[in-house]
């Protein structure tokens, strides 16, 4: 491919504006392999962009990082050892480490000062071509769509937090948000052996919760919520996962745990929240941030998926062409998507 094809491509512009353009496509540098990309998935993060709330992300930009394709061109070894080449089914890790610093070093690219994220600091996959390091990709198992490898990243979150909880067989649980990291943290838990609450605003993601297994269901507008789960689980809630990240469920997430347990935050909706430092202290527990995944999480995450976890089904996921990429933005960020997750397929 040369520098002379160009592409389509959804081009973020500017707030709560989003066109379908004719872009130059990509070239590969070193190291590089150029992805035609199948899927891509439409991530909360970038609904902030799209709506200019974003410090990460500065238009014009071709946003998507949650995303699987084909390898069109270029070469290199990818992350599980495979040898990249074209026609090879990928997916990819689209955050990328500067490989050199301590944190790089020891397995903790997304903990990387220098850290790059495609979609945000390089052009992303809401187009026909994204050019990715080789080292990031990994080979699509066959058995997995490419709407499967799509949510890859996603479920690489879900996994990263639940690990970063400790949760471990017998554990309850209590996830505050149902979206698709959030239900991702469900599935991981179950998978796990815990017993898992969830909460959320949305009675449509409550119900898919409910059938993916959750113990109770907690609409979040009830008055006192931590009231209501501990008369639900009268033993008490061994870890919190906040994958909402607002004031409220940062609090809450504190307030419902037992004595010596643990609260991991994920969600990024507000900057600063007010905390109950006194209940923090006096019961020792444990806050720890969630950020992104390393490649171990990813690994898990392709594991989990290939033994059935996070399918894309009807019930929860939405798929539709690049070309109306705009307007599913607009829903999301209106309320109005039916599904808990959009995809857009492309090609």
């Amino acid at each position: 491919m040369d520098n002379t094809q160009r592409m389509d491509a959804l081009v973020w512009t500017g707030p709560r504006q989003m066109a379908l353009q004719s872009v130059p496509a990509p070239l590969p540098g070193s190291g590089e392999v150029l992805i035609a990309v199948g899927a891509v998935g439409i991530c909360g993060s970038e609904l902030s962009g799209y709506l200019g709330k974003s410090s990460l992300r500065v238009p014009p930009l071709i946003m998507g990082h949650e995303a699987a394709g084909t390898i069109a061109t270029g070469n290199g070894i990818l992350a599980d050892g495979t040898q990249g080449e074209p026609g090879l089914r990928v997916t990819f890790n689209p955050l990328v480490g500067c490989g050199s610093c301590s944190l790089c070093l020891t397995g903790r690219p997304n903990l990387c000062s220098k850290r790059q994220l495609i979609g945000a600091h390089r052009p992303g996959a809401f187009a026909r071509y994204v050019a990715v390091p080789a080292k990031q990709c990994w080979r699509l198992p066959d058995q997995l769509s490419m709407s499967a490898g799509a949510l890859t990243e996603t479920l690489a979150c879900a996994v990263r937090a639940v690990g970063l909880a400790g949760i471990g067989s017998g554990d309850r649980v209590l996830i505050f948000g149902a979206g698709p990291i959030g239900l991702g943290c469900l599935l991981v838990a179950r998978e796990l052996g815990a017993s898992v609450v969830v909460s959320d605003l949305s009675e449509g993601r409550l119900a898919i919760a409910r059938s993916w297994g959750a113990a109770h269901v907690i609409p979040a507008a009830t008055s006192d919520l931590v009231s209501t789960v501990k008369e639900l689980v009268p033993d008490g809630i061994h870890r919190s996962i906040d994958a909402v990240g607002a004031a409220r469920t940062r609090a809450d997430s504190l307030r419902a745990v037992v004595p010596g347990g643990r609260a991991v935050w994920i969600g990024l909706h507000e900057e600063e929240s007010s905390l109950p430092a006194h209940i923090l202290i006096r019961n020792e527990i444990s806050v720890t941030g969630s950020f992104a995944y390393a490649n171990a999480d990813f690994e898990r995450a392709l594991e989990l998926q290939q033994r059935g976890l996070f399918a894309p089904a009807a019930d929860w996921l939405e798929e539709r062409p690049l070309e109306a990429g705009a307007d599913a933005f607009a829903e999301l960020v209106e309320g109005k998507a039916r599904a808990a997750k959009i995809l857009l397929r492309v090609g």
